[in-house]
């Protein structure tokens, strides 16, 4: 008989017997109604033919479950309401485990070979799991009931897994379910009247049926980590609760929250305290780009009433007032702020040798937890001919005291586009390259477009769909060649600023070596507690990922230090829900949720409403009427699904939608909110309008006229 044949029987004597099943409606013979109705039959007749009883019971038992027919639960319960607790719990130990090898050779036998087939690429890297640690993951879902028994067996007959260690771990990993559940139909065997419902014993049972999957998932959770660390000798005793790797904004919140809650944590920094958001990022940056637009108002004085202003600068001392500022914020994440918070903040260069110790200036450190929070480094490109000249980024941005004439920005994100435009409001001839279409490309193209006809009309020639594929100096002069639509494209330049992103910091300090797992995108890998695989090391701000903006690193590092210090009684999944940015071009471009483009792409059913700032008063009144709000709604509804803001003060404006979004708050909320007139925030207000316009009820309105005009008779 061929392999086709004997499929086809199984699936007929399957397919006879299941419908038998519904068809006679067996289904009845299996409800604790029917199993308290006959209880006292059923224990006379086991009384009389014990062996008979229990033989049938089994052969029943495995075919519901072989067949992955409803009523196994209560089944469960009946044994042990009839059989008492021992022999219930032998019967359908076995029986179930039985009957679960049976529906997994059944599946494998009729699917395996097609599924495999079929999605043999994606389920290489499931196939690998299973082979490596499969026992331990069917263990976990036989311990944890996740997921639906039935599913179970079915699933893993299409998996690698050999059937002994599928029976086997079966077998011990449903045993403390089982016993749970007989106890449980013991107790539910001995109720003869409502009042023994709130007997203690059947109390106690379903308080047992209830906590015991959490007590399992507690148990599976303890066993991983053991499994983990098993490796890693554990001191005596620890020095610290937590150590935390880098002073930037995720280490620096994180240690603050660990000293905030008296646990002993040491802050351990190799360069600067404040990372880089204090002293090459978020802050000298914004310095400069007020500099700059202070230049930019100077020459729009026209526009305010007056006939010119002139105003004479040198750059080194506009840089050196961005030092300034950086030195008066520079306290607030100091080692003297720290160390009086009661942080032990350790300088020097650290390394990471065991998940229990750190290594520093030839000492180690003992620590229950650890958290990373290394940052991102600029990432640059393997240009040809780049690393010939002396390039800038980020970091070194900031020694320069002398204006480069001509100065080459590569990149259109955030930081290229807003140090393009503050050089270029210098006087600098600023050319800025991106290799997409558009600049600002996570933006919707009319935002993009908006902001690259401002920096053209300040000067900047902005080239997009320009890949940079070489630096060359001839005869003293700097050139990044480019490719443009199959032509060649020569820019000269004095200095340039590559600003294509940022690379997470994760080398070099021990994570290699421990076997800290990298994700796709170079980030540490970790889970929605920001663990890592190695569960005693947390991860937070840009070597995380996925967002590298300082409030989201801030915002991560209360989970990874919490979790790091309370999570072995409870934790709490990061919420990335609502995240908002902000890019500090003139004007700012602000953004929460979905934008348009996205919510395209995503065949995301929804609305959109603009209310341009031209529209504002306040705005009109300070010659800053340019720009518009754009709101993402569901059709018809007012719930908030993205907002994007063009304006003076977009990222300041963004704030009451982000509180809105996280607080479940709609645009009719908004409107019905006290704005003060006149202000910039009156433009969320009026935004709010504008939906409700688009939304009158205009069939109420007709009845409401109508009852007007019978009032004026």
């Amino acid at each position: 008989m061929s392999n086709r044949w004997k499929k086809t029987l199984v699936i007929m004597a399957i397919a006879v017997l299941v419908v038998t099943f519904f068809v006679f409606d067996l289904q009845r013979y299996l409800t604790l109604a029917e199993l308290k109705t006959r209880q006292a039959e059923f224990q006379d007749f086991y009384a009389a033919h014990r062996l008979l009883t229990l033989g049938l019971y089994f052969v029943l038992y495995v075919l519901v479950t072989a067949l992955s027919l409803p009523g196994a639960a209560v089944m469960t319960l009946a044994g042990g309401a009839l059989f008492s607790f021992l022999p219930a719990l032998v019967v359908v130990s076995f029986a179930s485990s039985i009957g679960a090898t049976l529906a997994f050779l059944v599946s494998r036998f009729l699917l395996r070979d097609w599924v495999q087939n079929r999605f043999h690429d994606r389920l290489a890297a499931i196939n690998r799991g299973v082979e490596k640690e499969g026992a331990f993951y069917l263990f976990t879902l036989r311990l944890v009931p996740i997921f639906p028994f039935f599913i179970i067996n079915l699933v893993m007959g299409l998996t690698p897994m050999r059937t002994l260690t599928f029976y086997w771990v079966s077998q011990v990993g449903m045993l403390a379910g089982t016993a749970v559940y007989v106890n449980a139909g013991t107790q539910l065997g001995q109720i003869n009247s409502l009042g023994g419902i709130l007997s203690p014993g059947l109390l106690f049972s379903f308080v047992l049926l209830g906590v015991f999957p959490l007590i399992a998932r507690k148990g599976v959770e303890i066993m991983k980590k053991r499994q983990t660390l098993k490796n890693f000798p554990q001191p005596k005793k620890f020095a610290y609760n937590v150590i935390v790797f880098g002073a930037g904004s995720a280490g620096l919140v994180s240690s603050y929250i660990a000293a905030a809650v008296k646990a002993k944590v040491a802050l351990i920094e190799k360069h600067k305290m404040g990372g880089d958001c204090l002293n090459t990022g978020c802050v000298p940056s914004k310095a400069l780009i007020r500099s700059a637009k202070m230049l930019a108002y100077g020459r729009r004085a026209t526009e305010f009433g007056f006939r010119k202003t002139e105003t004479e600068f040198e750059f080194g001392e506009v840089m050196e007032r961005v030092q300034r500022v950086v030195g008066k914020v520079e306290p607030h994440d100091s080692v003297e702020r720290y160390t009086g918070l009661g942080v032990a903040c350790i300088q020097g260069d650290a390394r990471i040798t065991s998940p229990y110790t750190v290594e520093v200036d030839g000492r180690t450190l003992t620590t229950r937890s650890i958290i990373v929070a290394t940052g991102a480094s600029p990432f640059v490109p393997p240009i040809p001919g780049l690393e010939q000249v002396d390039y800038l980024t980020s970091d070194n941005l900031w020694q320069l005291r002398e204006l480069p004439q001509r100065l080459v920005v590569l990149g259109g994100g955030p930081i290229g586009c807003e140090m393009t435009q503050a050089f270029a409001r210098f006087g600098a001839q600023v050319t800025q390259v991106e290799m997409g279409e558009q600049i600002m490309g996570r933006e919707d193209p009319d935002v993009a477009t908006f902001v690259r006809q401002r920096f053209e009309t300040e000067g900047v020639n902005v080239l997009t769909g320009h890949a940079a594929k070489q630096v060359l100096t001839e005869d003293g002069e700097h050139i990044l060649v480019c490719a443009h639509q199959g032509e060649q494209v020569r820019v000269p330049f004095d200095r340039i600023l590559v600003a294509v992103g940022r690379r997470p910091n994760v080398k070099d300090f021990g994570l290699e070596e421990l076997g800290v797992r990298l994700s796709d995108r170079g980030t540490v890998e970790t889970d929605g507690f920001l663990r890592t695989n190695i569960p005693n090391i947390f991860c937070a701000g840009d070597v995380a990922g996925p967002y590298q903006f300082t409030h989201t690193a801030g915002h991560q590092a209360w989970y990874a230090s919490v979790n790091a210090l309370f999570g072995d009684f409870k934790k709490f999944p990061v919420d990335y829900r609502v995240i908002p940015w902000v890019t500090f071009t003139d004007p700012e471009v602000a953004r929460v949720g979905l934008n348009e483009t996205e919510a395209r792409q995503q065949n995301i059913a929804h609305e959109v409403t603009v209310f341009e700032l031209a529209e504002l008063d306040r705005a009109i009144a300070e010659s800053e009427d340019h720009g518009w709000l754009k709101i993402i709604t569901p059709p018809g509804k007012d719930k908030i699904l993205g907002v994007t803001i063009v304006g003076t003060h977009a990222g300041d404006l963004l704030a009451e939608y982000i509180l809105a979004m996280k607080h479940g708050l709609g645009l009719n909320k908004i409107l019905g909110t006290i704005h003060p007139y006149p202000t910039l925030a009156e433009a969320n207000k009026m935004a709010a309008g504008e939906w409700k316009k688009a939304h009158v009820p205009e069939k109420l309105l007709a009845w409401v006229e109508k009852f007007h005009a019978w009032r004026r008779k």
